[in-house]
């Protein structure tokens, strides 16, 4: 399963009053794993930038003065995301802006939607936290994420913080190494234990193991919104 987390910088709130992206970032999750793929761009706005805005990102105009356009990044920035499950905090708003930077183009992009599935954590955090704060600061401090970076917003490193947060959102990330283990002996001595290269005997679920595996798999994908991946993997027969 591939999934995109992206955050995007603007010049102000309203893309229907002609504001525009600034800064696009993008980072890639592959089976719930964060990858070495980014996807970033500061984007020449060609207007001014809102005060309030310059405050939450620090990002000038006269920053952006030699960087490209957005139509000059566009087909690598939709190629990133295009086929993918693409999470946004509060997805309506980037999702409105992109949609008006493709709509200004004469390159025949459509939708946002029509390329990727969006899927907003703003209101999955609504969902697991009713009447609680939900913005990525206040998910942060609920799920031990760091974010003392963060002394103003910027696209990518957002994205970068994201992305730890919907996976406690949604459950955690779990660390497998099917080579060795640590050890630690009753002396405190800590060791690595090898891989056993002898065969071992295969034991086959029976059938109520495979009932009570099912009834913990459907609770599972309950409390994660839908994410659970192993709900989607057929179970043997018995």
């Amino acid at each position: 399963m591939r999934q995109i987390v992206l955050d995007t910088e603007t010049t102000g709130l309203e893309p229907s009053q002609g504001h525009r992206i600034i800064e696009l970032g993008c980072v890639e999750l592959v089976n719930r794993r964060l990858t070495d793929r980014r996807f970033h761009e500061y984007v020449c706005p060609e207007r001014e930038i809102d005060s309030a805005a310059v405050e939450v990102h620090g990002i000038t105009v006269e920053f952006l003065s030699d960087k490209p356009r957005f139509v000059e990044v566009v087909s690598e920035f939709m190629a990133f995301v295009e086929g993918a499950e693409v999470i946004i905090h509060n997805a309506p708003f980037d999702v409105a802006f992109i949609d008006h930077e493709l709509r200004l183009l004469d390159g025949g992009w459509g939708h946002f939607g029509e390329h990727c599935r969006v899927m907003d954590s703003l209101a999955l955090a609504r969902q697991r936290h009713p009447g609680q704060k939900n913005s990525l600061d206040a998910l942060c401090k609920r799920y031990g994420v760091d974010n003392s970076r963060r002394d103003l917003h910027g696209a990518l490193l957002d994205a970068e913080i994201l992305a730890d947060v919907y996976l406690a959102l949604t459950g955690g990330q779990a660390s497998l190494d099917l080579g060795s283990a640590q050890i630690t002996a009753p002396n405190g001595d800590r060791h690595r234990a090898k891989r056993r290269h002898d065969p071992l005997p295969v034991l086959r679920a029976t059938r109520e193991e495979l009932s009570q595996h099912q009834e913990q798999i459907e609770a599972i994908d309950q409390a994660s919104g839908g994410q659970c991946l192993w709900k989607r993997l057929e179970l043997p027969s018995g």
